[in-house]
């Protein structure tokens, strides 16, 4: 509930920097708003608990489920529910009985309480049970496409799961479908299948019950949760089994995997515990030891399910066994293991109120990779790693997108926002001040949502610098600052400046190597240093580039 209620202290504005650069020719239905913002019909209630019951079928591709919601009603009078079309709401239970509703496309008004009533009203936790069915919309290119997926495996047994980041959870559940409420005591995920199947879901395994040539599998989640991350996975899988000996005790750590694969996953997933060991050194602790880790085989390429990693990347190292960067480090692990697993602290554990600002999931999680392949092979490695990741920006819209609306920004929220990490890090100048602002923002907001302006304030504000300028540029403009620089009087004076970039951008810069180092911090007008023989050495513009999300331009 304090999620919740930070929430409506953050939502109320939009920048002005932003204002400046929203497109105008893009049009917003009704349903947008619906689906992206609290609503009057959000606001007064709370989710505590999810305890969702599904059935799937795999023949018919349709789903027999309910939810039963447990919420704070702090005087609510109509609910919205979000369900996402075709599936059908046989009934809403109260605790005083049945409830009526309407529901009009993706979005269902539960018509809790008479407003007359307002002054009998004493708030507190309350439950609803909605009965529900159909076929839910079906995933076309799992996860970038979601929905329920329906395959098999190469052996022909029925392979289920679902993806659904963006879409949203209430394309196979009712919810509360917005990413600023999650429920504070977690989730049951109970799911049915066939017993020659066995059915995984987030959390822990609390229950099995096998009756009449069918299989009930009981999940449990106690901490709170994305409502996109409780997902079922239905196959022929089998488990195994070790323990993380990490920052808060024994980590229990499980893998579920097709039977086929099981010898090829345990080769493969020998990269968890060095992963385990990197992250919580950079991020602190694994934020979910009460409900464990688990990597489950997917049949897509991977999703950061919450303690239920969804792992889809063939056993073989990098992007299905590409190098996302061209380096060459990015061959040396596994991308889906380690960029999926960085999203348990950064989406999972500090999860944006808004996807508008969802570079906080995959800016920090892409730089992730950054901080595995320095783990593994050291700070040159890393440089190089992140250098490789410019090539996949494109610059032409900004990283942070429209609130209120369901819309994420620009996909250069992943490699651009890894690199304005990164130039952050240099500019701060100090690696184990750097590690402490990243277990820094793991512990100050453990288990909560949160906007970008709390994020920047925390990063600018235990940097000792002032980078609101910084991230203006860098996540609300998409020109790439140009540092302008050259030299006098025989290379003893350095003259400089920034150019193509805001007005008051002020990113210092350091360089520095066994011999000499130099620290300036230019501005959009010309200024002038006096630099060492050694120092000259440093101001190329390789070495400025190769550290900083920038341009350096020498002047002849």
């Amino acid at each position: 509930m304090k999620k919740y209620l930070l929430l409506l202290a953050t939502l109320a504005s939009v920048t002005a920097c932003q204002s400046q650069i929203l497109n105008h020719e893009t049009v917003f239905a009704h349903e947008d708003t619906l689906r992206g913002s609290i609503t009057t019909e959000r606001l007064r209630w709370n989710v505590l608990k999810y305890d969702i019951w599904v059935q799937p079928d795999y023949t018919t591709k349709s789903i027999t489920a309910k939810n039963t919601i447990t919420y704070y009603d702090s005087g609510v009078y109509v609910m919205q529910i979000d369900l996402q079309q075709p599936l059908i709401i046989d009934s809403i239970y109260g605790e005083d009985g049945t409830l009526a509703y309407k529901q009009q496309g993706n979005v269902c008004h539960v018509y809790v309480r008479d407003t007359l009533a307002k002054y009998k009203i004493k708030p507190g936790p309350r439950t609803m049970r909605i009965s529900y069915h159909g076929t839910p919309r079906e995933a076309i290119n799992p996860p970038w496409d979601g929905g329920w997926i329906w395959k098999k495996d190469a052996a022909g047994n029925p392979w289920m799961s679902v993806a659904c980041q963006g879409l949203g959870a209430s394309v196979w559940y009712p919810c509360k479908d917005h990413q600023s409420d999650e429920p504070d005591s977690g989730a049951v995920l109970s799911i049915t299948v066939p017993d020659t199947l066995v059915a995984v879901g987030n959390g822990r395994l609390v229950n099995t019950v096998k009756n009449n040539g069918l299989a009930t599998y009981t999940w449990q989640v106690t901490n709170p949760i994305n409502s996109y991350n409780v997902i079922p996975y239905i196959g022929k899988y089998v488990n195994f089994t070790e323990t993380f000996n990490g920052e808060l005790g024994n980590l229990d750590v499980s893998y579920w995997v097709l039977e086929e694969d099981l010898e090829k996953a345990k080769q493969q997933f020998t990269q968890v515990k060095p992963m385990l060991t990197c992250f919580e050194h950079w991020f602190g602790p694994y934020p979910f030891y009460e409900d464990s880790y688990k990597l489950v085989e997917s049949p897509h390429l991977g999703m950061e399910h919450q303690s239920a990693v969804a792992y889809g990347n063939k056993f073989m190292n990098g992007y299905l066994g590409k190098d996302l960067s061209g380096t060459g480090w990015g061959l040396k692990w596994d991308y889906i293991i380690i960029h999926e697993s960085g999203h348990e602290w950064f989406a999972n554990n500090i999860t944006s109120n808004d996807i508008a600002d969802m570079w906080v999931h995959e800016g920090f999680t892409d730089y992730s990779e950054t901080l595995f392949t320095e783990c593994q092979s050291g700070k040159d490695a890393a440089n190089e790693y992140n250098y490789g990741q410019r090539k996949g920006i494109q610059n032409k819209t900004p990283i942070i997108g429209m609130y209120g609306v369901n819309r994420e920004g620009s996909g250069d929220m992943y490699p651009k926002g890894a690199n304005l990490i990164h130039t952050l890090r240099h500019a701060i100048n100090d690696d184990e001040k750097f590690r402490n602002i990243l277990r820094g923002l793991n512990k100050t907001f453990w288990h909560q949502t949160v906007d970008t302006k709390q994020v920047e304030d925390y990063i600018s504000q235990q940097s000792g610098i002032n980078f609101s300028k910084v991230f203006d540029q860098y996540l609300r403009n998409t020109s790439i600052p140009v540092l302008e620089y050259y030299f006098s009087n025989g290379g003893k004076k350095m003259h400089y400046k920034w150019s193509n970039c805001i007005e008051g951008f002020n990113l210092p810069v350091v360089l520095h190597n066994n011999n000499a180092g130099i620290k300036f911090t230019p501005t959009t007008q010309w200024q002038t240093m006096r630099l060492s023989s050694e120092q000259q050495k440093l101001v190329t513009a390789a070495n400025i580039q190769l550290l900083y999300y920038v341009t350096a331009k020498k002047k002849e």
